[in-house]
C-alpha cells in the first residue's frame, strides 16, 4: 500500500473535517446541558425570603412569611424529585428599627454565595429590593417582590430617578418581577378617592431619607393629581421617626390644606405624625399609602393612631376583601387562619409570590423532572400568562409588573381596616 502524500492527506481531511466538527459540537452540547449557567446541582432547592422581622414593621414581615409558607407546604415543599427549602432572613436590625441597607446586603449574598439557591423572595420594602436587586441579577437569581411597589424598579417614567430601572439590572437581562401593582396605579386610586372625598387643596409627606417607598409614591401622586387638576399646595419630607412633629403640622397648617397625604411606612414615625397633624388641623382629612396598612399603625391596641381620630384616615391598599377576590381566596383565607390566625393585608401577597415562583420552577424543570437552572425559572416567571391566583387573572409583562390594576380604598374601625370600594386603574 503506497503511503499518503501530503496532498492525499489534505484531501482526506477536508472531507472528514464535517463530522469531526459535527462531533465537537456534540460534545460541547452535552457540557452545556450538563453545567449550564445557573443550573443548582442535587435535588434540594433553596428559596431564600427576606422580610423585616424585627421592629414594628414586623407585623408584616412575618405575614409575608406565613403566607409563603403555607404556599410550600400546600405543595408538600416538593416539586417533582426536587425538595424546596425555605431560608428566611431577617433585613432589619435593632439600631435602625426596620429593613437596613447593609443587612439587606448581607442577605443577598447569602443568596448568592450558596449554590442551592434557585430563587429569592423579597423585598417587602422597594428601597431594600433597590439594594438587592443588582447582586442577584449578576448571579442570575430570580427574584419575586411580594409588595415592593416602586416605578423605578421595573420602569422608566415620569417620577423614576436617572438610571432606573436599567441601574439595577448590571447583566442587562430582567430578573425581578412582583406580583404588587405598582405606585402609578396607587396614584391614581389615591387621587380618585380624595377627589370623591371633597378634597380641593393636598398638601404631601413622604418619608424621604433614602427611603424609595414613600418617595416613589409620593412623587406619583403628584403626577397623577397634576393630571387629574387636583391642586397640591405642597410637598416635602418629613424626618423618620424624629420626637415631635409639632413645628412640621405648624408648617403644613399655614398652607390651608384640606386634606394631607401621608406617603411612607409605619417604622417611619408615621403614627406620631398622623396624631399630631390631626391635632394641629382639626378638620383636615388624613390619607395614607399602603405602607400604613398595618395593625401597628391602624390598631392602638398595638400601638396604632388613637382611636379618636381614627374616622379621618383612609388607606389605599392593594388587598382587596374576599368579595372582591376569587374563590381560590376564600380557601386561601381559611387555611392561613387554621394555621396562623389573623390574616393580615400583606399575607395573601407572600402567599401568592411564593405560588408564583412555584409555578416557575415547576414549569422550568418540567414537573420536577428535568435539571433545575436559575434562568429557566426567570424565562417562566416573564412568560407567566393568564395566571389564575388569588389576587385575580394577571400576566406578568416584560418589565416584570403584574397585569392587575386594583387598588382597595378602606377606612379605620375599632382599630380594623374597613373596605370602602375598589378602583381600577
Amino acid at each position: 500500500m503506497r503511503p499518503a502524500t501530503g496532498r492525499s492527506r489534505l484531501v482526506r481531511l477536508a472531507r472528514i473535517a464535517p463530522a469531526i466538527a459535527a462531533a465537537l459540537l456534540a460534545l460541547a452540547g452535552c457540557g452545556a446541558k450538563d453545567d449550564a449557567p445557573g443550573r443548582v446541582h442535587g435535588t434540594t432547592l433553596t428559596i431564600y425570603a427576606s422580610v423585616p422581622l424585627r421592629g414594628v414593621s414586623r407585623v408584616s414581615g412575618v405575614a409575608l412569611v406565613s403566607g409563603a409558607e403555607l404556599a410550600l407546604a400546600q405543595a408538600h415543599n416538593r416539586v417533582g424529585k426536587y425538595r424546596l427549602r425555605l431560608a428566611v432572613l431577617d433585613d432589619a436590625t435593632i439600631a435602625r428599627g426596620g429593613w437596613d441597607p447593609g443587612q439587606t446586603t448581607v442577605n443577598a449574598r447569602t443568596a448568592v454565595l450558596d449554590p442551592t439557591t434557585i430563587a429569592y423572595l423579597g423585598e417587602m420594602n422597594s428601597g431594600a429590593s433597590a439594594v438587592s436587586i443588582p447582586p442577584l441579577n449578576r448571579a442570575g437569581i430570580p427574584q419575586v417582590s411580594p409588595t415592593s411597589s416602586a416605578v423605578g424598579l421595573t420602569a422608566a417614567t415620569a417620577v423614576t430617578f436617572p438610571g432606573e430601572p436599567q441601574k439595577y439590572y448590571p447583566t442587562g437581562v430582567r430578573t425581578f418581577v412582583r406580583v404588587v401593582p405598582n405606585d402609578t396605579i396607587q396614584a391614581i386610586a389615591q387621587v380618585r378617592v380624595q377627589q370623591s372625598s371633597g378634597c380641593r387643596r393636598t398638601y404631601v409627606l413622604n418619608d424621604g431619607e433614602g427611603e424609595v417607598d414613600g418617595a416613589d409614591a409620593a412623587r406619583s401622586f403628584e403626577l397623577a393629581a397634576q393630571a387629574a387638576h387636583l391642586p397640591v399646595v405642597g410637598a416635602q419630607t418629613y424626618a423618620r421617626q424624629a420626637l415631635s412633629y409639632a413645628a412640621l403640622a405648624t408648617g403644613v397648617a399655614q398652607t390651608r390644606p384640606d386634606c394631607v397625604l401621608i406617603s411612607g411606612d409605619t417604622e417611619s414615625g408615621a403614627v406620631r405624625l398622623t396624631a399630631q397633624l390631626a391635632a394641629t388641623m382639626p378638620d383636615v382629612k388624613i390619607f395614607g399609602s399602603a405602607g400604613l396598612a398595618e395593625t401597628s399603625y391602624i390598631n392602638p391596641e398595638q400601638g396604632g393612631i388613637p382611636a379618636s381620630i381614627a374616622s379621618r384616615v383612609v388607606l389605599t391598599v392593594p388587598t382587596l376583601p374576599l368579595a372582591e377576590l376569587p374563590a381560590s381566596a376564600h380557601a386561601f383565607t381559611a387555611a392561613y387562619e387554621r394555621r396562623y390566625g389573623a390574616v393580615e393585608p400583606d399575607s395573601i401577597f407572600g402567599y401568592e409570590a411564593m405560588s408564583l415562583l412555584l409555578s416557575a420552577i415547576d414549569r422550568a424543570t418540567d414537573r420536577g423532572t428535568k435539571p433545575a437552572v436559575r434562568s429557566a425559572v426567570r424565562a417562566a416567571l416573564f412568560a407567566t400568562r393568564g395566571r389564575r391566583s388569588v389576587l385575580g387573572t394577571y400576566s406578568i409583562d416584560r418589565n416584570g409588573d403584574t397585569t392587575l390594576r386594583r387598588y382597595g380604598v378602606y377606612g379605620i374601625v375599632d382599630g380594623q381596616l374597613v373596605f370602602r370600594e375598589a378602583i381600577t386603574a
